[in-house]
């Protein structure tokens, strides 16, 4: 039996791979897991009788584009968020999470050529894996691009040549970054739009850690490119409810885009997606409206932000996060450093590089772990005190 060639050379995923590392060796304490981005602070109680109460509609389909509350109450957290009022019925859609988005946003948008050659998309390293695979899945050429200290942690696309860039399609860009937690400021975000006017591309905007930050809220990418009065056709914004209000099972993102744009995304949406069920549709509506549990869940991050910054005081290349809830610890070498925590304390946290491509040293993460800040504060403090003292 044949099976298709496109994802053969593909490494294993993060978790896999680090079970691989791991899991034959006995850990030397009590297990603590620092690895995933899974929000483990409490999601509001009323969460559940709402999807009680609309629990008869399970017994239908889910609206394929979001039921016409939580839409609106997207395009109203929009507004309220960044500053532009979008139309609910033509610029915005509800998804299963925003991954989903984050994939099928480069099937519906990518050309199959870009000035008669193979369409790039660009994007950051390290990444979040499903742009790459959706670089793949397009026939484009993914094109990972840096984003190391010396580029503040986040990709410095204009530096590019002139080749890449006339055959760009589509750029992803992560703001707050995961996992360096690096926010791209105005002058950034005016920047890249200003290169993709010139060169005619995409911005894929991921914001989905836009909520979780010290004290100032990062600007957005809509934001600026609706300042600037550029084409609305030209970002495509991504955020959800998982990091935002600890709730990554609801499965609520959304995506906002052109009108134009929307028209594609939406037809291949009909054809090929799986919309959230209708009663945590009514669930996620509510929670997109509240706006008072994510400032508490917000406090609880800024705490374990200074007890980052406590544990970690003075030692040479840490990098205290502006937002996003990872710590991206410089290291010798990342898979090394996470074996020796693994067997000497228990701690278990991820190698940079599998979050990365390249070989070696060559890989930007090759030198970092990333550590997930998302249990409670005395057991956030804890294992960091752990991990510094088993690794510094």
């Amino acid at each position: 039996m044949k099976f298709p060639e496109r994802f053969s050379k593909l490494p294993p995923y993060a978790f896999p791979r680090l079970r691989a590392l791991l899991d034959h060796h006995a850990p030397g304490g009590d297990v603590v897991h620092l690895t995933i981005g899974e929000p483990k602070h409490a999601f509001p109680a009323w969460v559940t009788d709402v999807i009680v109460q609309h629990a008869a509609e399970f017994n239908s389909y889910p609206n394929n584009d979001g039921s016409d509350e939580l839409r609106g109450a997207m395009a109203d957290w929009v507004a309220q968020r960044y500053g532009v009022t979008l139309d609910p019925a033509t610029r915005l859609m509800a998804l299963n999470g925003t991954r989903e988005g984050l994939y099928n946003a480069a099937m519906a948008l990518c050309p199959e050529e870009k000035n008669g050659q193979k369409p790039v998309i660009l994007m950051p390293n390290p990444f979040y894996q499903v742009y790459m695979i959706a670089a793949i899945s397009v026939a484009a050429e993914p094109v990972f691009v840096p984003a190391t200290d010396a580029t503040g942690h986040l990709p410095d696309y204009a530096s590019l040549p002139e080749e890449v860039l006339n055959r760009t399609a589509v750029a992803y860009i992560c703001s707050p970054a995961n996992p360096q937690g690096a926010v791209a400021s105005r002058d950034y975000w005016e920047q890249l739009i200003g290169l993709a006017e010139k060169y005619d591309f995409k911005i894929f905007a991921d914001e989905c850690y836009s909520e979780i930050y010290r004290d100032i809220a990062p600007v957005g990418a809509l934001t600026v490119a609706d300042e600037m009065g550029t084409d609305p056709e030209r970002v495509v914004l991504f955020n959800s409810l998982s990091k935002r209000s600890n709730l990554p099972g609801l499965r609520s993102g959304l995506i906002a885009a052109g009108p134009e744009s929307m028209v594609q995304i939406k037809k291949l949406r009909a054809y090929s997606g799986a919309p959230t069920p209708g009663p945590l549709q009514a669930a996620a509506a509510k929670v997109w409206a509240d706006e008072a549990h994510v400032v508490e869940n917000r406090a609880l991050y800024q705490e374990k932000y200074r007890i980052a910054d406590e544990v970690f005081a003075g030692l040479n290349g840490y990098l205290s996060p502006e937002a996003g809830f990872f710590l991206w610890l410089p290291v010798e070498d990342g898979e090394a450093a996470t074996l020796k925590l693994w067997q000497e304390t228990g701690v278990r946290v991820l190698p940079g590089a599998y979050l990365a491509q390249g070989q070696g040293a060559e890989n930007p993460g090759h030198g970092y772990i990333r550590v997930a800040l998302v249990a409670p504060a005395d057991a956030t403090r804890k294992a960091l005190k752990t991990l510094r003292d088993c690794l510094y």
